[in-house]
C-alpha cells in the first residue's frame, strides 16, 4: 500500500466514528443542524445514488470507497440481490459487517478491505458506486479505468466542485487531519470519464459537489 494510501486509510480509522454521526445524526442538536446547514449535499448524494440505482432488484453493486456501508444497507434494505463493499480501512469494513449482519443481509453481502487497484472482482457488477471516493485519489484515471472493466451497466459517483466558497476551507481543515482532499471542474470530469471509457455521461450540480451517471456502452 502507498504512502498516500496509508494515510488515507489512518485517516479513515480515525474518523468512523464522526464520519457515521453525519448520517445517524447521533450528536447534540447544534451540530446535527450545522450539518444540515452544510452537509446537505452528502444526503442529497444519498438520494442521488438511491435513485439512480433503480430497478435495484434487478442490479449488482460494487461499491468502491463503502465508508460506513450506508448505501449498501439502503440497497439491501430495496432489494438488492446482492453488493460488495470495498474500503481501505478496516474500521470501516469491520462497521459494515457487523451491520450487514444486525440487518440479515450477511448472505448477500461482502465487505473486503482491499484498495481497488488491487482487487480482483469474482464478477462484474451491474453498477459500480464511488460515492465520496474521488475527493481522495490524487490520480483518478487508473481508479475510473479499473471500475469500468468491473461495470456491466453503469457507474454513479460523486466529484466535489473546483471553485466553491467551502473548497479552501474543507481542504485547510483536512490538511491539518493528515488527509489530502482535490476539486474537479465540469470539463474535467467529463474528460477523466470519457478517457476511461465511459459512455452517455450524465452530470449534475448537486450542491457543491457533480454527481455522475455514466453507461458502459
Amino acid at each position: 500500500m502507498s504512502e498516500e494510501l496509508l494515510r488515507q486509510r489512518d485517516y479513515w480509522n480515525r474518523e468512523i466514528t464522526q464520519f457515521e454521526a453525519i448520517y445517524s445524526h447521533k450528536k447534540s442538536s447544534l451540530s446535527a443542524w450545522l450539518d444540515r446547514m452544510f452537509r446537505r449535499d452528502m444526503y442529497d448524494r444519498f438520494v442521488y445514488t438511491l435513485k439512480n440505482t433503480e430497478p435495484v432488484a434487478d442490479h449488482t453493486v460494487l461499491d468502491v470507497g463503502c465508508g460506513t456501508g450506508r448505501y449498501i444497507m439502503a440497497l439491501m434494505q430495496r432489494g438488492c440481490p446482492h453488493a460488495t463493499g470495498i474500503d481501505i480501512s478496516e474500521q470501516m469494513i469491520g462497521h459494515c459487517r457487523a451491520q450487514a449482519q444486525a440487518g440479515g443481509f450477511s448472505d448477500k453481502t461482502e465487505f473486503i478491505r482491499t484498495d481497488l487497484l488491487d482487487y480482483t472482482p469474482p464478477r462484474v457488477f451491474d453498477v459500480c458506486i464511488g460515492i465520496g471516493l474521488f475527493d481522495y485519489i490524487t490520480d483518478p484515471l487508473p481508479v475510473l479505468r479499473k471500475m469500468r472493466d468491473c461495470t456491466g451497466v453503469r457507474l454513479i459517483a460523486s466529484f466535489p466542485r473546483k471553485w466553491t466558497w467551502r473548497a479552501p476551507i474543507r481542504k485547510a481543515r483536512l490538511a491539518l487531519r493528515g488527509c489530502n482532499v482535490r476539486f474537479f471542474t465540469r470539463a474535467q470530469v467529463r474528460d477523466l470519464l470519457t478517457a476511461a471509457g465511459f459512455k452517455s455521461i450524465s452530470l449534475s450540480t448537486v450542491g457543491k459537489l457533480f454527481c455522475v451517471t455514466a453507461s458502459v456502452r
